[in-house]
């Protein structure tokens, strides 16, 4: 079912750098306020050029204020969202819709293991703060490139202390998960948000140790791919069309704007409506989403349009089959 969207007119308040490449934005929305609940999302309308666009970034901390925060990503390999985004200064004029949540924490579990990736710390954040905030037990292990990519680290060492664990790549420290998981108490869950190599190691150590599939939760971010973003070429037999994809579009993005009528909704490789059959790949699939199973991936009969893309080769789609994926 699609997310319904309540846009508000909103009012940039503030900005601060956490690291070089993430920038907290303070939002203050017409009307009145909907707080956000652990793990939600507003959606942030942007321009890319000349064309209005949809973007979507967890929000920071309970937001008891009226004010929403989200931190957001500079990246080399950016669609344009984010580089739009550090272009805005306090006093902006934006459009956002109220928060919604596709990334839900439980309460009253037995014990809990947060994981984050990068600036997947953004969601984690705000679970961390309200289950201590709740007394519950849990462990927040996060995992970045170098010392620099610590956003909210510092803040998180004040507010729950020992409980937050870091790993960064350039010291040698890596998550062992299959020990992390070990240590989880029966009944406990398992909240991931990173790249799609996180996710994937993640599910794979959640399996191997059997524990119930429904106890693991997880979001991604459509920018994390196993191969470098790069141009490539969609061909749709049946249409008689040939659109390319520019590095700074989804595949998503290129089929709607040369007007193949498609159906969509989280934009983030999570729901699947927007998959369509494989019918020949020339070179390589890079599967982005978590909608699909590793076999599945395997298989390349479908992708999802809004996050996967080709590497190295072009890309031969059906549009007929528009039964459930």
């Amino acid at each position: 079912m699609a997310e319904r969207l309540d846009w508000r007119d909103a009012r940039l308040i503030a900005t601060r750098d956490l690291t070089p490449d993430i920038r907290l934005f303070e939002i203050e929305p017409a009307g009145p306020f909907v707080a956000p609940t652990p793990g939600s999302h507003v959606n942030v309308t942007v321009r890319i050029g000349e064309r209005a666009d949809m973007r979507s970034y967890s929000t920071v901390g309970p937001c008891r204020d009226g004010r929403w925060r989200i931190a957001v990503k500079r990246l080399p390999e950016s669609r344009g969202g984010s580089a739009y985004m550090w272009t805005l200064a306090p006093g902006a004029r934006m459009t956002v819709s109220t928060p919604g949540n596709h990334f839900e924490l439980g309460r009253d579990r037995p014990g809990y293991l947060l994981l984050a990736g990068g600036i997947g710390i953004t969601p984690i954040y705000s679970m961390a703060l309200a289950l201590a905030e709740a007394g519950a037990d849990f462990r927040l292990l996060y995992a970045v490139r170098a010392n620099r990519d610590l956003a909210f680290a510092d803040d998180l060492r004040a507010r729950i202390g020992t409980r937050l664990e870091t790993f960064v790549d350039a010291e040698g420290r890596r998550v062992d998960l299959s020990a992390e998981i070990a240590r989880l108490v029966p009944g406990g869950e398992f909240y991931v948000c990173g790249p799609i190599g996180l996710l994937e190691a993640a599910k794979q150590a959640w399996a191997a140790s059997g524990r119930p599939a429904d106890q693991l939760r997880f979001e991604t971010f459509g920018n994390s791919g196993r191969y470098a973003t790069e141009a490539f070429t969609v061909r749709i037999p049946r249409l008689g069309r040939e659109i390319l994809v520019p590095a700074n579009r989804t595949l998503l993005e290129a089929l709607e704007a040369a007007g193949v009528e498609m159906i969509s909704d989280c934009r983030r490789g999570e729901c699947g409506l927007c998959a369509l059959p494989i019918l020949a790949a020339e070179g390589r699939v890079d599967h982005r989403d978590v909608f699909f199973s590793e076999a599945e991936k395997a298989e390349n009969r479908k992708l999802c349009t809004c996050v996967s893309r080709a590497s190295g080769g072009a890309l031969v789609l059906d549009t007929g089959d528009r039964a459930a994926p």
